[in-house]
């Protein structure tokens, strides 16, 4: 049967930590499925190795400090026989300005795919097949003089597998990955 699994797992050490450092998105129309190469060639494998574009293409980074997580759950129906992946990032960035503005604005627009980097430097692909939408997000300014001034955005994926690991551990790698992607900070 071919959902039976093959291996087991151990205690894992308690050396991880928790958060998100960084998050990219690339624009959904900027790659095609059909161009993953998977770690070990396969089709949706857990690792992608390579994502080659058909032009140059941007990853645009935002780094992130505070209330920030990526979250997958699993949704599954034994009555349908159906199993997805529900991918959650909550973002929070910080002070309002108008750059920022349009482009939250874009994003809630489009349906971006999304990398996101963990404090332990691993990245993950949010949206591989469909995308990440904007589902929900406010812009604040707070009451008092200590409030949160800036963006609150939740982007969702439904995924047929969850998020995929990327096979890199620093953003010169990440850009290679993306044949040698351009990070545009600003």
């Amino acid at each position: 049967m071919s959902c039976d699994i093959a291996n087991g797992r151990l205690e894992a050490c308690k050396d991880a930590i928790s958060g998100l450092l960084n998050i990219y998105f690339i624009n959904y129309g900027d790659l095609s499925i059909e161009d993953v190469t998977y770690v070990d060639n396969a089709a949706n494998s857990d690792v992608i190795a390579t994502w080659t574009p058909a032009s140059a293409i941007n990853l645009y980074k935002y780094e992130l400090k505070g209330a920030n997580g990526f979250e997958q759950t699993i949704q599954t129906s034994r009555d349908n026989g159906t199993t997805f992946f529900e991918q959650v990032l909550t973002a929070q960035l910080k002070k309002q300005d108008v750059a920022t503005h349009k482009n939250v604005k874009l994003l809630a627009y489009g349906r971006p795919r999304i990398v996101v980097e963990t404090r332990d430097h691993q990245y993950f692909l949010a949206g591989l097949e469909q995308g990440c939408d904007v589902t929900a997000g406010t812009v604040s300014s707070g009451t008092a003089m200590g409030d949160f001034n800036g963006y609150n955005l939740t982007f969702t994926a439904m995924e047929r597998i969850p998020a995929n690991f990327l096979d890199c551990s620093n953003e010169t790698e990440l850009a290679a990955i993306f044949d040698g992607a351009t990070i545009v900070t600003s």
